[in-house]
């Protein structure tokens, strides 16, 4: 492998990592709030990539405003979902089996829905700029990839800002560090966790509909996303937002260099590999390493 080849799948690795940040982030917040796995996430995903077709197909809408506009659709369906259903589970410092059950009956419902609206055929979305490339040099940058890396990082980096600015952000690192402690000091934990839930949902539309523009789908589309999401935030920490672009990255660099030893085909058994080996080794993510060596200090 040459220099450009390496500069090349780095690139790749790096523009694919924002992606994966974006369709794991949702689902890392909702957990840190709401100790809530949402195995749902993967047929709300699914829902994002045909939100951003029907729209461009109809509409001739593009894409990537389609993924954006599916921030606030998202968000009201992800609050309207912890209306109606998941407010009635009970609060617990653990995930239930109740919330497991009902967010898996979730993924199966939306699942299902998709094939009878859209039925088991592939679909994919093809706009002027899937073909197109950015030459810089010897280097080599799809123009789609680039456009959506920069999508992710906008979303990523608003998400930064109402967590670390705003009082809902306060609210949700109060929650995430201690959901007691922060309700003695006034946290309304009821709001930001229909709040958090909206947001984690529209973060999984936004990513559906961003990966859409990438890869062809059909109703089951969210599965073995879900998985890499699972990496990710294991990766980086259950409870860490910020680890998420660090497991994110470390994702994207193995799986593209990985295609280097072998076939792409195998890239979801590599992925459950690294789960299992990241489980046993540090159960805790790199986030809970960091938090270990800062306590030795």
């Amino acid at each position: 492998m040459t220099f450009v080849d390496f500069l090349n799948l780095l690139i790749a690795a790096l523009l694919l990592a924002g992606i994966y940040a974006v369709m794991s982030v949702g689902m890392t917040v909702i957990y840190g709030v709401m100790k809530i796995v949402n195995l749902a996430h993967a047929g709300f995903m699914m829902m994002g990539a045909y939100f951003a077709y029907e729209l461009y197909q109809r509409l001739h809408l593009d894409p990537i405003l389609a993924a954006l506009l599916a921030f606030p659709f998202f968000f009201l369906v992800g609050v309207a979902v912890h209306w109606l259903l998941v407010r009635w589970l009970p609060h617990s410092d653990r995930p239930t089996l109740q919330s497991l059950l009902l967010m898996f009956g979730l993924w199966l419902v939306l699942q299902n829905i998709g094939y009878l609206i859209w039925g088991n055929t592939d679909r994919s979305i093809l706009s002027p700029r899937t073909l197109a490339l950015v030459h810089l040099g010897p280097i080599i940058i799809s123009s789609l990839r680039l456009v959506v890396f920069v999508a992710a990082a906008g979303c990523m980096a608003v998400l930064e800002i109402a967590l670390s600015r705003t009082w809902f952000g306060r609210s949700v690192r109060a929650l995430i560090q201690n959901r007691y402690a922060g309700r003695i000091v006034g946290v309304d934990d009821e709001k930001t966790a229909r709040l958090t839930f909206g947001m984690g949902i529209a973060f999984a539309g936004v990513a559906g509909a961003l990966l859409a523009t990438l890869y062809s789908f059909d109703p089951d589309f969210g599965r073995p996303f879900l998985l890499r999401a699972f990496v990710i935030i294991v990766l980086g920490g259950l409870e860490s937002v910020s680890g998420v672009a660090l497991g994110a990255l470390i994702l994207a660099l193995v799986e593209t260099f990985s295609i280097l030893f072998v076939p792409a085909s195998y890239q979801p058994a590599i992925s459950f590999a690294l789960l299992v080996v990241v489980l046993v080794v540090l159960p805790g993510g790199i986030a809970g390493l960091w938090a270990k060596r800062r306590r030795l200090a």
